[in-house]
C-alpha cells in the first residue's frame, strides 16, 4: 500500500478545506457586528401616573416610617480571664412611638433579657431607653427615651374589634437587622391564641401573611388608612423565617395595657379576692372547676358571700368551685383568670358555683390585684 493518499482523496480534502473558509469568510461578512462605536442610550418610555393603591401604600410608609423605631438589646457579660465587664449585643427588635412623653410600645420578648436598651428613630439617633413597665403575660413592655418632642411622631390608633379577613395590612420594621422595612398582605384571619413567653395564652390575636421576620417583633401592623391596629409579635415557621403565617396582638389589647403600665408600672388584674386550689388538689379530689381554697378578709368574694375550703380533723370540708363565668365554662385557673382578664376593675360578673350538691350564681364585682 503505498504511504500517499490518493489523488481522489487529495481533491476531496481540499475541496472540504476550500468550503470550509469560504464559509467562514461569509459568516463573517453577514454576521452583526460585536462593536458598534455610535452606540447610545434607549429612550427611557413614560410610565404615566402610579396606580392609587401603589399611591396608598407610598403615603402610608412616608406617614408611619417616622414612628417606628429600631430597639437594640445589649447584655453584661464577664470576661473570664480579665474578670472585665463588657456589653454584648443580646437582641434587636422594632418598636413604635406612643407618645409625645417619648414613651416607646414593644413586645415584652424583644427586651426581656437586656441588661441595657438603647432605642434608634428614624432620623438614625440613638437613644438610652429605660423601662417604664411590661405586661409579659401579653408580651407588651413601655420604653421611656429622653428625645425632644419634635423628634417624636406617635402612630394614629386604629380599631382592631371591626377588623375583617381580606382587609389590607401593612407592617413596619426591622427584620434581620434592616431598618424602616415594609411587607405587605391582608388580614388571614382573626380570633387565633398564641403563647406568651411565660406560657399564658394571648386570645383574639390577628393572623396575616405580610411578612413578619425575626426583628420584626414589636413593630406596628397597619390598615389601609394608616393607622395601629396591631402589635407584630410571632410567627409560624419550622425555618424561622417568614412562611406567610403572623400574628399580632389587636390594638385594643394594646390600647388596655399600656396607659395601665404607664401609669402602674404593670398591668392591673381584675380579680376575686380569693387564694385557689392548685391543679394538683384539684385533681386529688377528683373536681371539675376551679376550687376556692381561702377567701380574703374584705374583698368582693368575702361580701358576695363565697365559701373557702377548711380542714376538719378528719380531712377538708370542699368550698365553692367556680363552674363558670358569665355562663361560660371554666375548667381551670388559666380559663377562670382569662374569662375575668375580658372584663375591667369594678364590672360585676356571674360565677357560677357549685356549693355542696347545688349549683348557684352569685353576682361578685371585680377588684384589682397584681
Amino acid at each position: 500500500m503505498s504511504p500517499f493518499p490518493s489523488p481522489g482523496r487529495m481533491k476531496l480534502g481540499y475541496f472540504i478545506v476550500i468550503i470550509s473558509v469560504i464559509g467562514w469568510l461569509l459568516f463573517q461578512t453577514l454576521r452583526p457586528a460585536l462593536h458598534d462605536s455610535k452606540a447610545i442610550s434607549r429612550p427611557v418610555e413614560a410610565r404615566g401616573d402610579l396606580a392609587g393603591d401603589e399611591k396608598n401604600t407610598i403615603d402610608i410608609f412616608r406617614n408611619a416610617a417616622p414612628s417606628v423605631v429600631y430597639i437594640t438589646s445589649l447584655a453584661v457579660r464577664r470576661n473570664l480571664f480579665s474578670l472585665n465587664v463588657y456589653e454584648i449585643p443580646q437582641g434587636t427588635g422594632s418598636g413604635f412611638i406612643w407618645d409625645k412623653q417619648g414613651r416607646i410600645v414593644t413586645n415584652y420578648h424583644v427586651i426581656s433579657d437586656a441588661s441595657r436598651l438603647e432605642v434608634t428613630l428614624a432620623d438614625h439617633t440613638t437613644w438610652k431607653a429605660v423601662l417604664v413597665g411590661a405586661a409579659p403575660d401579653k408580651d407588651i413592655a413601655v420604653l421611656q427615651i429622653s428625645a425632644p418632642a419634635d423628634k417624636l411622631r406617635p402612630l394614629a390608633l386604629g380599631e382592631s374589634k371591626n377588623l375583617l379577613v381580606g382587609q389590607k395590612v401593612f407592617a413596619i420594621g426591622n427584620p434581620f437587622g434592616l431598618d424602616q422595612t415594609l411587607t405587605t398582605g391582608v388580614v388571614s384571619a382573626l380570633g387565633r391564641e398564641i403563647t406568651a413567653a411565660t406560657g399564658r395564652t394571648i386570645h383574639d390575636v390577628i393572623q396575616t401573611d405580610a411578612a413578619i421576620n425575626p426583628g420584626n417583633s414589636g413593630g406596628p401592623l397597619l390598615d389601609s388608612a394608616g393607622r395601629l391596629i396591631g402589635m407584630n409579635t410571632a410567627i409560624y415557621s419550622p425555618s424561622g423565617a417568614s412562611s406567610g403565617i403572623g400574628f399580632a396582638v389587636p390594638v385594643g389589647e394594646v390600647n388596655r395595657v399600656v396607659p395601665q403600665i404607664i401609669s402602674k408600672g404593670k398591668l392591673i388584674r381584675p380579680g376575686l379576692g380569693v387564694i385557689f386550689a392548685n391543679r394538683n388538689l384539684t385533681a386529688e379530689l377528683g373536681l371539675e372547676g376551679v376550687l376556692v381554697l381561702k377567701v380574703l378578709p374584705g374583698s368582693s368574694a368575702e361580701k358576695a358571700g363565697l365559701h373557702g375550703t377548711t380542714q376538719v380533723r378528719d380531712g377538708l370540708v370542699v368550698g365553692d368551685i367556680i363552674l363558670a363565668v358569665n355562663g361560660k365554662k371554666v375548667m381551670d385557673y388559666d380559663a377562670l383568670r382569662d374569662e375575668l382578664e375580658r372584663h375591667e376593675v369594678g364590672e360585676t360578673v356571674t360565677l357560677t358555683l357549685l356549693r355542696d350538691v347545688s349549683t348557684i350564681d352569685v353576682q361578685v364585682p371585680l377588684e384589682a390585684t397584681n
